[in-house]
């Protein structure tokens, strides 16, 4: 799905798709739990960042979490891919949450900050040059007191099997027509290892490990 010319068909079933598979894979409640909700039920306005946000099937989830907290949730999703921003766009809107097709580098040079900074499975794309700049910005965007939080895949071969077994039985059915079984294994197999991203990770991140075989890549603003 990387490929500009991709099927555009499968593209959109792909993003269709990603609420369906993140929810098994992604970790994405427990992000919710450790990172935002205490900030919510302190009362807070909280806004949040979601880099690489692909179909947005993230930041709507988090958003109708957050409705039941004291806080308000607020969240800019942003892509840098055209075909990601325009059919996150077609989907029906989410009060608080708001879509940008910009890079974090142009947010940190319009001086934009938020509370939380977030992305998903997004790591694993970037090339080490890549993967120091986005690490810089998601620092120059975060306000006071704020935190990123990078989730990735924790490349092992229990985690490709594991993907490929439980995506086998599904391939002709729910996941027909669409790139996420190639496009997960392949991503798995170009994920870090913890000792990887720590290694390639500047002083002041750490690398946490969760499950199923989950990566965070977090730093905390002073």
């Amino acid at each position: 799905m990387d490929d500009p010319a991709c099927d555009p068909e499968m593209l959109a079933r792909t993003y269709a798709r990603f609420d369906l598979v993140n929810a098994v894979v992604s970790g994405r409640r427990a992000l919710y739990r450790r990172w935002i909700r205490p900030r919510l039920r302190a009362g807070r306005r909280v806004r949040l960042l979601d880099v690489g946000t692909g179909g947005a099937d993230l930041p709507r989830r988090l958003l109708r979490w957050a409705a039941s907290e004291r806080g308000s949730l607020e969240v800019v999703a942003i892509d840098p891919d055209p075909r990601a921003i325009a059919y996150a766009s077609g989907l029906p809107p989410v009060p608080g949450l708001e879509l940008r097709q910009v890079t974090t580098g142009q947010l940190a040079d319009s001086g934009e900050r938020f509370d939380v900074v977030v992305s998903g499975h997004v790591l694993h794309h970037l090339a080490a040059r890549e993967l120091g700049a986005l690490l810089a910005d998601s620092e120059q965007l975060l306000a006071a007191g704020g935190v990123a939080v990078h989730g990735d895949i924790a490349r092992s071969t229990l985690a490709l099997l594991g993907f490929a077994a439980g995506t086998l039985p599904f391939q002709g059915t729910l996941l027909r027509g669409s790139f996420i079984r190639a496009d997960g294994l392949a991503s798995i197999r170009r994920s870090h290892t913890p000792a990887e991203l720590a290694s390639a990770a500047p002083p002041g991140w750490r690398v946490l490990r969760g499950l199923p075989s989950r990566l965070e890549l977090v730093w905390a603003a002073p």
